[in-house]
């Protein structure tokens, strides 16, 4: 695969499910959109492992939600896609966070899974 197109199609198809199970808020259910050796880089210390993901969104406030535009991709190799995007995660209670998120997609078995999960504040 070498289209833009097509890699963002992927990228999308993985972040519509995270974003909607963000929004809902249903930790177990995000953290099987990670691999199981996943590393996972919040705003805490980073973890690793599909618990560790739904741990982290567990403790996230209710009526947190995500909106993400996708900024770059890369295909990193066949089985292996880098997506940069921007995410305003919003509250009820405070101002929206706006971050950058760094993700590594791997397709394990026909599914893409988000293999490396890195968030940065740059404001």
């Amino acid at each position: 695969m070498t289209s833009t197109a097509a890699q963002e199609a992927i990228l999308r198809g993985v972040m519509d499910r995270w974003k909607a199970a963000v929004d809902a808020h249903e930790p177990q259910e995000v953290a099987a959109y990670f691999t199981e050796d996943a590393i996972f880089q919040g705003l805490h210390p980073y973890t690793v492992g599909r618990q560790e993901v739904a741990d982290y969104y567990d403790s996230q406030p209710l009526g947190l939600t995500a909106d993400y535009q996708v900024l770059e991709t890369r295909q990193l190799a066949e089985d292996a896609l880098l997506g940069y995007l921007g995410v305003d995660f919003s509250f009820t209670d405070r101002p929206t966070l706006n971050v950058t998120l760094s993700v590594v997609l791997r397709r394990v078995t026909d599914q893409w899974h988000i293999a490396h999960y890195q968030v940065s504040r740059l404001n």
